[in-house]
């Protein structure tokens, strides 16, 4: 990393530093703080805050003005002394203490030393042997891009943060969808008060209709990520039945014992946020999918500001976006897609312009708008959920054409081609998607060829390099301009790279570190990110999914591990397919299927009838003639011994041609095909 990086990264640490502070000195400091003590002990005590104490009291609780009060008067050094006597006393005397000062800070002295490590003060205030503790669930998203999950455990209340779905891999033959394992949340469904959504990416939302089927949680997000909620809802015939609430960046929402803020971040999705939640135990912040973009192609940039304000409140735990560990610098601005695509716009001349990329990327839907009103080009949308989120979000506002620049496209034949531009799903070379069966001649409105110039406006998801590679040759057969990849800058991420997250861990300034969404190795890198910047080895932990982690004041330690079973969706079924059927699924697509099918008599068990052989998959019947010929001998013979034996346990008599005929296979192949014996008797 260079030092021009590194140097600019201090400064924007120090600046987001210094608006908090002024944030902070600018409000009322004349204020009553209640301390809410357990409710068996019943009690309230009012104390007098000073405007910064020498440590965090984790939980904020209601602040309100006391004109009447004179705490402004009071000396700093006799305010901290009362305020610290206040809260040990109440901790002496009450079995639990929930304290939460609106505008404390977590350290008196915040001030980096020489070796980059923050002093710290005040611990006998956070030592108190009541303090309480929360738990950290982690149901997906470790180890793992998608399937993001994690519940958060404190008293008898629970909270999910999150319900995603990750596509399958290339062992899961015929899957369409791996969903978390709800068994942990069922077993504690009266604890849950409600699922907390940071935005509405498939890897964040696409297991929750599937949750609701189960149990039927009130659902809590921005009105983009709801809107797109609801549509899913729909589809699965759920919307009528489930709890949506609407919230904005910068709001509260109270669920429990636990209250969680809303903080806008920037990704590549509107509407997306991260979660300051306070819990008895001490505040926890959650990323979600971020990153700082101080030019988003809508919307505002990221609220640097209140993460540093909550930094200086006092952050217990952080949750971060791990993504894009390993890339250094910081990530590339929404804005720059512009004059790519101004460029490629150009480029296409007289060809029709194909655009495949993320459905749910509507800030990229609306920069290739503005550019096909630039161009004088009608835009259609192509792919169920292409059209379904467009709609969501023009309904929504956050996405915006000029009259009759819309088209359908049943309506695209009507124009020339250089007249249209056609935005479409498949940038990941799905099966099934839009772009995927034009590229093989199978989608029933549009038909490509030289004429067409197709922009992947994607970067693969790690395991899709070769569908997406697939695609693009298919299309090149076809005689189509395909641009992809990294040619021309038709992407960016949506995840905060090196000094983006070095940026939120300086400002945040946590006890303890917890990276989140990536891979084992981009978990362990980011965890070393967090120790080269003054964290502790012990309090940065890498974690798995399944795994149960307790937090408090003290320490932070695995307790625990919950049994996750690997949850499949294909077709309507859930979780109907399992490792066993998996292993056939293989076993048939590796070596095929060989059927043999016999008649013997109800009373001798003789044969009368075959045994007749059906090959699929194995080798081509008329082509081995031989091969089928000896193998109903052996057969045969089998069952022959069988009678003579007088054997008539079906079992044994299947076991024992099975095993012959696979004798046979094996050394006239070298193969080992599924054998299924069907033997019937009359």
């Amino acid at each position: 990393m260079t030092e021009e990086n590194i140097e600019n990264t201090n400064n924007i640490i120090e600046n987001a530093e210094f608006i908090a502070e002024n944030i902070e000195n600018t409000k009322n400091i004349d204020l009553n703080i209640e301390l809410n003590t357990d409710q068996n002990v019943g009690e309230t005590q009012v104390i007098t805050p000073a405007p910064v104490i020498k440590k965090t009291i984790q939980n904020r609780r209601t602040v309100r003005k006391n004109p009447k009060s004179t705490s402004a008067k009071t000396p700093k050094n006799a305010m901290i002394s009362a305020l610290e006597t206040t809260i040990i006393n109440n901790n002496e005397n009450a079995e639990e203490t929930n304290v939460a000062p609106k505008n404390s800070s977590r350290n008196y002295s915040s001030k980096r030393n020489t070796t980059g490590n923050r002093t710290r003060s005040g611990r006998s205030i956070l030592n108190s042997r009541n303090s309480k503790s929360v738990k950290v669930v982690f149901l997906g998203g470790l180890n793992q891009i998608g399937k993001n999950i994690t519940a958060f455990e404190c008293d008898n209340d629970i909270i999910i943060v999150d319900c995603g779905m990750s596509f399958p891999d290339g062992e899961m033959l015929g899957v369409d969808l791996v969903i978390p394992d709800f068994s942990y949340l069922e077993a504690n469904r009266n604890k849950i008060r409600g699922l907390v959504v940071t935005h509405a990416h498939e890897d964040h939302i696409g297991a929750i209709p599937y949750l609701l089927n189960k149990i039927n949680v009130p659902i809590y997000g921005t009105p983009l990520t709801i809107g797109l909620i609801g549509n899913k809802l729909k589809e699965h015939r759920l919307f009528n039945s489930a709890k949506l609430n609407t919230v904005n960046s910068g709001d509260n929402i109270k669920l429990g014992c636990m209250n969680i803020e809303f903080v806008r971040v920037n990704h590549s999705i509107p509407d997306a946020v991260g979660l300051a939640i306070r819990t008895p135990a001490g505040m926890i912040v959650h990323t979600g999918d971020f990153k700082i973009d101080c030019t988003p192609s809508r919307g505002e940039m990221i609220d640097i500001a209140r993460f540093a304000e909550l930094g200086r409140e006092g952050v217990l735990a952080f949750m971060a976006d791990s993504t894009n560990i390993e890339r250094p610098g910081y990530t590339m601005t929404e804005k720059k897609i512009d004059q790519s695509f101004e460029n490629l716009f150009q480029k296409a001349g007289n060809k029709r312009i194909i655009v495949a990329t993320f459905a749910s990327n509507i800030g990229r839907l609306q920069q290739i708008i503005n550019c096909a009103v630039k161009y004088n080009k009608k835009v259609a949308f192509s792919g169920r959920s292409m059209i379904n989120n467009a709609a969501i979000a023009q309904q929504l506002n956050y996405l915006e054409a000029p009259d009759n620049i819309i088209i359908d496209i049943d309506a695209i034949s009507r124009y020339d081609k250089n007249e249209v531009v056609l935005i479409t799903t498949g940038s990941q070379g799905e099966p099934m998607s839009a772009l995927h069966r034009m590229a093989f001649s199978e989608h029933k409105k549009v038909e490509v060829g030289p004429e067409d110039f197709i922009i992947i406006s994607a970067t693969p998801i790690p395991g899709n390099e070769k569908t997406v590679g697939t695609v693009v040759n298919e299309l090149m057969k076809l005689g189509c301009e395909v641009v992809y990849e990294s040619m021309y800058e038709t992407h960016v991420s949506g995840h905060a790279c090196q000094e983006e997250l070095k940026i939120m861990h300086g400002i945040i300034k946590p006890k303890y570190f917890i990276p989140v969404h990536g891979e084992r190795r981009h978990l362990i890198k980011h965890a070393e990110l967090a120790v080269s910047m003054g964290m502790p080895d012990n309090h940065a932990l890498v974690c798995d999914t399944g795994d149960v982690i307790e937090i408090n004041k003290n320490n932070i330690k695995k307790v625990g591990t919950v049994p996750l079973e690997l949850v499949l969706v294909d077709g309507i079924g859930v979780g109907d397919v399992g490792s066993i059927v998996l292993r056939d699924r293989k076993h048939l697509g590796e070596d095929g299927l060989i059927v043999l099918v016999a008649t013997l008599d109800s009373e001798n068990k003789r044969v009368i009838a075959g045994p007749d052989i059906v090959s699929r998959g194995f080798v081509y019947v008329r082509e081995s003639e031989h091969l089928m010929d000896e193998a109903k001998r052996v057969a045969l013979k089998v069952l022959e011994s069988c009678s003579n034996q007088k054997t008539t346990d079906w079992n044994i008599i299947k076991t024992k041609v099975r095993d012959e005929l696979y004798r046979l296979f094996h050394n006239r192949t070298r193969r080992n095909p599924v054998i299924l014996p069907v033997i019937m008797e009359v």
